[in-house]
């Protein structure tokens, strides 16, 4: 595995925040399984789409009300009818995506660093 070295400007620059996932179904029109999920960062940064492959691990019930940690400033992408507006972090396993969280209810939006 090659690992590019990368500034601490250059990370800074990735905006990673906290959400809740408030709402969760299946976005049927993907080429891949998944879902079409709609994640609260709080009042300043609002509800955001996004669309994310973790149909393996998880059920849409089991995601209402978890937090999650999101990169919300790359450039939003169309999957199928979904503009997906952030990116929802995960870790590949043998098993599927397992989805980033946190151990602690934190304040939606805030920041990671």
């Amino acid at each position: 595995m090659d690992t590019k070295i990368i500034s601490l400007d250059d990370f800074e620059k990735v905006d990673i925040r906290v959400g809740t996932i408030i709402d969760a179904s299946v976005n049927k029109r993907a080429r891949h399984p998944a879902y079409k999920l709609k994640i609260d960062f709080g009042d300043e940064i609002g509800v955001k789409l996004s669309s994310a492959q973790i149909t393996t691990l998880y059920k849409p019930e089991e995601l209402i009300g978890k937090q999650v940690v999101c990169v919300i400033n790359f450039s939003p992408i169309r999957i199928s009818e979904v503009k997906s507006e952030v990116r929802v972090l995960g870790a590949d396993t043998d098993n599927g995506v397992s989805l980033l969280t946190l151990d602690k209810r934190v304040l939606n939006g805030k920041r990671i660093y």
